[in-house]
């Protein structure tokens, strides 16, 4: 179990790709937060 957790973890910080969709999901999610926070266009 922590041998497939490793290989997982190596594959993903190997894969740039992965970490650009990371960080586009996060600030995505950041981002709604915010909005849902300050709940601007919504009344």
């Amino acid at each position: 179990m922590t041998n497939q957790i490793t290989k997982y973890q190596r594959f993903v910080m190997m894969n740039p790709v992965i970490q650009f969709f990371k960080l586009i999901y996060l600030s995505l999610k950041v981002l709604l937060v915010v909005a849902g926070g300050h709940g601007g266009t919504r009344g």
